[in-house]
């Protein structure tokens, strides 16, 4: 048998999708109330898939009293980064993932959304990036640890640095000024890791340094690959740092990319990327706060108890404990970075979160490719959406870079990880 031609799936893939659009805009699905359509059935979703192009003379675009510069390029598959306690950036590169594709669809979306990423190897490294004199140019760089596993979540506490590896939480001993490790990783604990549909682990720590947080994602859509491999995903960790001891914080989290505590307390935030093939429109990915012992729906329901008949055996009574998430940033944007301000970022900027918007692929007008800044008030989300950081998209749906990972640096900064053009940008204020 032949295989298939990039236009032959191309042409499979527009057959077999929902027939039409969602009649609801993007900003009726957004914050705490957003608008929810009747769900759409088809054999693959809407394909839309992003056409990677060199930035060249592209740059991304910031807000008026904002500056936007490249630190380093040419990495290999930025994702998450983390700002050490004397200003040194430390990067995790790499891709992992080792989901078997079962379904024709599963090729056909594989394949094409595959078309919209980077062709660089994962690095399954650290890099470290110094600015020595402290004008905003990283002139030092060096891999700080090599041969990991796909990292992704990063936490420093004390002296202990932890990367959160697609099937472990890993540990380092850390002192300030270090540029590489002194010795090999050290395991705290094993994360589930069969199949890996979503193999990100999100990370963070507790503001007493107790305990780590990590994500970890569903194996599948909504089950279709078996409840079996289902086991501990879609959820929350709660990690004891020194014996790695843990248990379930939070579930039914589909796929929980963003970790982050809002300063001044010890609430728990987290950015969610919901499921798929209900049409453009549904369903909306989210920020929300982790509460304790709650029950997110996946995969019986979505946004509160609006149930998903596409999940056998029903559930009732985990439909009926199903709480509603904070805050919907729309459907299939992607969020992949969560970081809250500072003072030090000024004027509206001062007070909220960060989210980077990795970008859709399954609606026919692309969303996300962009940072957003979602004012807070009172700990709480108030307010739509701001563009912080866009431009990641031109014209012919050409895609230059994809946000990932978002870090404030307290002296004054925002880190955004890019792994289409595997750049780190450094956004400041000019005045």
């Amino acid at each position: 048998m032949k295989p298939l031609n990039l236009l032959s799936i191309a042409l499979v893939a527009a057959l077999l999708s929902a027939c039409g659009e969602n009649n609801v805009s993007d900003a009726e699905q957004l914050g705490a109330n957003p608008t929810l359509p009747e769900a759409q059935r088809g054999l693959v979703p809407t394909l839309k898939i992003a056409k990677p192009a060199g930035w060249g003379d592209h740059r991304p675009v910031v807000p008026s009293g904002y500056k936007i510069e490249a630190i380093a390029t040419d990495l290999q598959i930025p994702r998450q980064t983390l700002i050490l306690p004397n200003g040194d950036i430390l990067v995790a590169e790499g891709k992992g993932g080792n989901a078997p594709k079962l379904r024709p669809k599963d090729f056909i979306a594989g394949y094409l959304k595959g078309k919209g990423t980077t062709s660089v190897k994962s690095g399954n490294r650290l890099t470290l990036l110094r600015d020595k004199d402290g004008d905003g140019t990283y002139e030092t760089r060096s891999v700080f640890a090599e041969n990991l596993n796909a990292p992704y979540g990063l936490a420093l506490i004390g002296n202990q640095l932890y990367v959160a590896n697609q099937d472990a939480v890993v540990q380092f001993d850390y002192q300030t000024g270090q540029t590489t490790a002194s010795g090999a990783p050290r395991k705290l604990t094993d994360l589930p890791s069969m199949v890996n549909h979503h193999w990100t682990k999100a990370m963070t720590a507790s503001p007493d340094g107790r305990f780590l947080y990590v994500g970890i994602g569903s194996n599948s859509n909504i089950t279709e690959n078996g409840l079996d491999v289902e086991a501990d995903r879609a959820r929350v960790w709660e990690i004891d740092a020194k014996t790695g001891a843990h248990r379930p914080y939070a579930t039914g989290l589909r796929n929980p990319t963003a970790l982050a505590i809002l300063p001044g307390t010890d609430q728990l935030w987290a950015v969610i990327n919901e499921r798929d093939e209900l049409g453009p429109r549904l369903v909306p990915d989210y920020l929300t706060s982790v509460q304790e012992g709650k029950f997110y729906g996946w995969p019986y329901s979505y946004w509160g108890q609006n149930v998903d008949t596409r999940v056998k055996p029903q559930q009732p009574d985990m439909v009926a404990a199903a709480i509603a998430p904070d805050y919907s940033l729309g459907s299939h944007k992607a969020p992949l970075g969560l970081a809250f301000s500072t003072a030090t970022m000024g004027g509206k900027f001062t007070e909220g979160a960060f989210i980077g918007q990795h970008g859709s692929w399954n609606r026919s007008d692309p969303a996300g490719y962009n940072v957003v800044f979602v004012p807070f008030s009172n700990g709480k989300p108030a307010g739509d959406p701001i563009d912080f950081v866009t431009g990641f998209q031109g014209e012919n749906d050409k895609t230059f870079g994809r946000p990932v990972g978002v870090t404030v640096d307290p002296k004054g900064a925002l880190i955004v990880a890019d792994d289409l053009s595997n750049t780190i940008w450094r956004v400041t204020p000019t005045r």
